[in-house]
């Protein structure tokens, strides 16, 4: 669940943590992880009936209102985001309008689905590591989250930071300690009496998190015990800072030409590492990436109009996404500009640039190719060079499969005002069986 300020730092960034990390695993324990007095999670949420969620994007509700949102189809709804900030007492909201939470908490609770906010995001954690980075601010952070929530009504808090001991953004806080205070504010807000009734959750990315060492920790067990559930991110692993056009969101890589990550391999990864699989929604994209790609390496040479897998794109010529992409000479969330637009489409982008028909399949004149190693399909327009890999009705069918074949606790989609008509959402609740 990124927020709209990431493309630029990219470049700057080593790819294992860029985005979603994807750093080879070795041995990090935390030292308390596995200690059986830490709390259980004791929210009514923890391990129950499968979730179906959306982050819905506050900076983006005067195009998505909340009477738009489908209130039946969800169970839990997070509204994002919560920014932290460099005094461990305050939370901002920025360009998430304030004035529209409670409104958002009402409307949830009146269409019985729980809401949560998400404090962080790919914008918003600069001050994580601080916040968390002793016991005197861990004391003041659990009370600054505790008011909030008892301020707002609200059921649970995602924590979105981005990312423990991994730089995200370029100008977080960092230290080599994030995880093991990350997981002793979790411990210490559990012991609250409002954070012990809290839904506590977390998005991830597709590896666990880094511990002191760097690598990603292979015992996640004292998290399993303070959080409800993650959201595992599978999404933004193939984009612009790839080497060639691959998948927003593969189900499965074992068969690509490089492994960067994929649902499959992110739920062995944390499996393994001591999350139950029904404590893991898997994170889906209602939005792709967009690309730059001659005709020569799009198409096959021997076949008309059939798209070639992983072809090379120019950097150079990053095409613009809809009105919700980050424009070119945006504020890069650094102090910066952005050098190029970030590329992303929605689901109704695609739709509405002519990509789509308003049935969520190929338009006239498009080229469509469904990828079978990763169970998700691209979309090229001949005309202007320019291929976006996406998530469509097909591929969120399968995702919804694996959740329910992998006995994982359910979905959640970033973002809710992404889809078009619900074509996004419907698929997945049918496969899961909602």
């Amino acid at each position: 669940m990124l927020s709209f300020l990431y493309l630029a730092l990219f470049v700057a960034l080593p790819f294992s943590q860029a985005k979603l990390h994807r750093s080879k695993r070795s041995t990090c324990k935390l030292p308390s992880s596995t200690s059986s007095s830490n709390p259980q999670p004791t929210s009514t949420q923890s391990s129950g009936s499968r979730v179906a969620a959306a982050w819905y994007a506050g900076y983006h509700s005067s195009d998505f209102p909340l009477s738009s949102v489908s209130w039946n189809k969800y169970t839990h709804l997070t509204y994002s985001f919560a920014l932290t900030t460099g005094d461990t007492s305050q939370l901002e909201f920025d360009s998430s309008d304030a004035t529209l939470l409670p409104q958002f908490v009402k409307a949830a609770h009146s269409n019985n689905v729980k809401a949560l906010v998400s404090v962080g995001g790919w914008g918003g954690s600069h001050f994580y590591s601080a916040n968390v980075g002793s016991a005197a601010n861990r004391t003041t952070f659990v009370k600054t989250l505790t008011d909030f929530a008892s301020k707002y009504d609200i059921d649970g808090i995602d924590f979105d930071w981005e990312y423990p001991n991994a730089q995200g953004i370029g100008c977080n806080v960092l230290s080599p300690d994030d995880t093991t205070n990350f997981l002793s504010f979790l411990q210490e807000l559990r012991q609250d009496p409002v954070g012990k009734k809290l839904i506590l959750t977390a998005a991830t990315s597709v590896l666990p998190w880094q511990g002191p060492n760097g690598s990603p920790l292979t015992d996640v067990s004292g998290f399993a015990k303070t959080l409800d559930w993650i959201e595992i991110m599978n999404y933004d692993v193939w984009g612009s800072w790839s080497d060639a056009v691959g998948p927003n969101a593969p189900l499965a890589d074992a068969c690509a030409p490089t492994q960067d990550g994929s649902a499959t391999s992110a739920v062995a990864a944390w499996t393994a590492a001591g999350m139950p699989a029904n404590q893991i929604v898997l994170g889906v994209p209602a939005y792709g990436h967009s690309f730059y790609v001659t005709k020569t390496a799009a198409l096959s040479s021997s076949n008309a109009h059939t798209l070639n897998a992983y072809p090379a794109f120019d950097e150079s010529k990053q095409p613009a996404g809809d009105k919700w992409d980050d424009a070119q000479g945006s504020p890069d969330g650094c102090g910066g500009t952005l050098a190029a637009p970030g590329g992303d489409i929605t689901f109704w982008g695609l739709v509405d640039a002519g990509y789509l028909t308003s049935n969520g399949t190929a338009a006239p004149g498009i080229d469509y190719r469904f990828d079978a190693c990763s169970q998700t399909p691209y979309v090229y327009n001949e005309s202007t060079d320019v291929m976006v890999s996406f998530d469509d009705a097909r591929s969120f069918a399968a995702k919804g499969q694996f959740i329910k074949s992998q006995k994982l606790l359910g979905f959640s989609m970033w973002e809710a005002g992404g889809d078009h008509n619900d074509i996004l959402l419907d698929s997945i609740r049918g496969a899961v069986g909602f």
